[in-house]
């Protein structure tokens, strides 16, 4: 039977996007099924930055899509959701600047009968209760001081691993094994060195 992991995610996060992509990955080549949740980049960063920026507006905007997605139809659907809105955010190049073009296009691509409502949601506060929670039940399981993605084996759960490739097949598998190994030891807390090597969502 397969290993549930869960995987939070803001949709506007490229970071995120390449280890999602990993995860999905390994959900190939090892026993894990990987349940897709949402964390907010916007409600974390919601006291340091400035609320009428368009980029402000449009990091909220992609969780709230996702959340709401999350809610109203499950979470194999918000994975659906979350392929279609990071391949056109990341690898197609929306961007932040066409964010609203992106979701729309997602909503339709992945085939829900209320994608205009998800839409005009995804505008307003009215998923926020929901997002924030989801965000503080990714931040207990972590501490306060990361962002995304963050992933939770069983009862441990890390931020990250942050890559600036994705590791296709096998390799992806042996990169599984070794985080795995490190999530499941009790006293681990932390391994980090700086980027050299620009992102690559190929």
């Amino acid at each position: 039977m397969a290993q549930t992991v869960k995987f939070w995610f803001d949709p506007a996060c490229p970071f995120a996007w390449i280890t999602s992509r990993w995860i999905s990955e390994v959900e190939q080549v090892r026993g894990i099924n990987v349940d897709f949740q949402v964390i907010s980049l916007g409600v974390l960063n919601e006291d340091n930055e400035d609320q009428d920026d368009p980029n402000t507006k449009s990091k909220w905007q992609g969780a709230r899509a996702a959340i709401a997605v999350r809610q109203r139809h499950g979470a194999d659907k918000v994975a659906e959701f979350y392929t279609a809105a990071g391949t056109r955010i990341h690898n197609e190049g929306y961007g932040l600047e066409r964010y609203d073009d992106a979701l729309s296009e997602a909503l339709e691509e992945i085939g829900v009968e209320d994608a205009a409502e998800i839409l005009e949601e995804s505008k307003t506060s009215s998923c926020d209760d929901a997002l924030r929670e989801s965000t503080k039940n990714a931040l207990s399981l972590v501490g306060n001081d990361v962002g995304t993605p963050i992933i939770a084996i069983g009862d441990s759960a890390f931020f990250g691993p942050v890559m600036t490739r994705i590791p296709r097949g096998e390799e992806a598998g042996k990169l599984w094994d070794g985080f795995a190994a490190l999530v499941e030891y009790p006293y681990f807390y932390e391994l980090k060195r700086a980027r050299t090597s620009d992102l690559d969502f190929s």
